[in-house]
C-alpha cells in the first residue's frame, strides 16, 4: 500500500505499473489467500481473537458495512492523494498517513521508542493513529479480523480476484450435501464459501462432514 501510495505522492506523479502488476499477479494467483495467511497484522488480530473475552457475532446489518473498505481504498489510495497534488503540488500516501494501524503498530510505537527525537516531533496527528490501533485491537478481542473487515485496501484489492484466483478454497458440488456447516463455523462470516469476504483460512474444509472443501489449486 505504501508504495502504491507512493507513486501518487511528492512532486512528481508517476503512474504505479510495477505495483499495481504485482498486485494483480498476486491476486489472481491467490486472492485473499494472502490475507489469511501472509499478513502480519492480520495475525495480530488472530491472537488478539483468542483472548478469554466475549465474542461478538456481526448482524447482518454489520456486515453490510465491509463495503467501507472499498470506500476507503478509492478514496484513501486515489483521490486524497491526488487531490492534495492538484491543491499543494505534492501529493500525500493518505492511507498510511490518517488510517494504517499496523503502520503505527509496527514502524511508528518502535521507532518512537527507541529514537528520542521521533518521540518528541510526536502530534495530534500521532494521537489520532494510535486512537485508530487502540480501536482496532480492542474490537479484535471480540469481533474477528475488524481491520481485515471493514478498512484493509489490501484486503479490498485482493478480493475482487478471490473467485478467479489460482490458489484458494474450492467446493467439491458432487461431494456437497448443502448443510452449510461451513458458513456457520466461518469466522469472517461469508455468504458463500469463496466469496469476497472469505480468507481461506481453512475453518469450512476443517467442518465438512463429507470434506467436499479442500484448500489448494483450484
Amino acid at each position: 500500500m505504501g508504495s502504491l501510495q507512493s507513486s501518487l505522492s511528492g512532486v512528481i506523479l508517476h503512474f504505479p505499473f510495477y505495483v499495481l502488476g504485482l498486485l494483480i499477479v498476486f491476486g489472481v494467483l491467490f486472492g485473499r489467500l494472502i490475507c489469511g495467511w501472509a499478513c502480519p497484522f492480520g495475525l495480530v488480530q488472530e491472537l488478539l481473537y483468542k483472548l478469554p473475552t466475549p465474542k461478538i457475532k456481526l448482524s447482518p446489518t454489520i456486515q453490510r458495512f465491509t463495503i467501507l473498505k472499498y470506500i476507503i481504498t478509492v478514496l484513501f489510495l486515489v483521490v486524497l492523494p491526488l487531490a492534495y497534488y492538484y491543491i499543494d503540488g505534492i501529493g500525500i500516501p493518505a492511507f498510511c498517513k490518517f488510517i494504517c494501524p499496523a503502520g503505527t503498530l509496527e514502524a511508528a510505537l518502535p521507532l518512537a521508542a527507541v529514537k528520542p527525537n521521533i518521540r518528541n516531533a510526536l502530534g495530534m496527528l500521532f494521537g489520532w493513529k494510535l486512537a485508530v490501533l487502540m480501536t482496532v485491537i480492542i474490537t479484535s478481542t471480540c469481533i474477528y479480523r475488524p481491520f481485515c473487515r471493514f478498512l484493509c485496501p489490501l484486503g479490498a484489492i485482493y478480493s475482487l480476484f478471490n473467485r478467479l484466483s489460482v490458489y484458494g478454497i474450492k467446493v467439491d458440488l458432487v461431494k456437497c450435501i448443502g448443510c452449510d456447516k461451513c458458513l456457520h463455523h466461518c469466522p469472517m462470516q461469508c455468504h458463500k464459501v469463496g466469496d469476497r469476504e472469505c480468507i481461506n483460512c481453512g475453518a469450512c474444509a476443517e467442518v465438512c462432514p463429507t470434506k467436499a472443501i479442500s484448500l489448494g489449486k483450484k
